[in-house]
């Protein structure tokens, strides 16, 4: 199964998206995932202030999500974000990368539950948190 897994791992880096912003996969074990973006230039919001743009970090928490729902193993068949928030605690460091892990704390027929948290140098202080619901498309049948 672990190569499966990390097949999986990886393939959520292949989203045109993901590709675009870098997102890499870190590591992944059962109902849990991580995934991290280094700094680019062209990742900043504010030229002055060198800090990657929170809609990367948003991106990097809504993908490192639904690798957390993937990763529970009981998921065959495509999945959507249905809800997302995020908490910002801070601005990363200037010309820092940032990483996330995820979590899936509850699968129902139809509703996968997630909590997440993003950080950079300090997992202790962190950047960013998310709570998210993935609807699971089960289809007709």
């Amino acid at each position: 199964m672990k190569p499966l897994r990390k097949m999986l791992g990886r393939a959520m880096t292949l989203a045109p998206h993901a590709r675009a912003l870098g997102l890499k996969f870190e590591a992944m074990e059962p109902g849990r995932g991580r995934m991290s973006v280094a700094w680019r230039d062209d990742l900043v919001a504010d030229p002055e202030s060198l800090v990657i743009a929170s809609g990367v970090v948003t991106a990097l928490l809504d993908h490192c999500c639904g690798l957390a729902v993937n990763a529970t193993g009981e998921i065959s068949f495509p999945i959507a974000t249905l809800d997302l928030r995020i908490d910002y605690m801070r601005p990363a460091a200037p010309k820092t990368g940032v990483t996330a892990e995820a979590h899936c704390y509850k699968l129902t027929r139809s509703i996968a539950f997630v909590r997440a948290e993003a950080w950079d140098v300090d997992r202790n202080d962190l950047v960013a948190t998310a709570q998210a619901a993935f609807i699971l498309n089960r289809g007709q049948g």
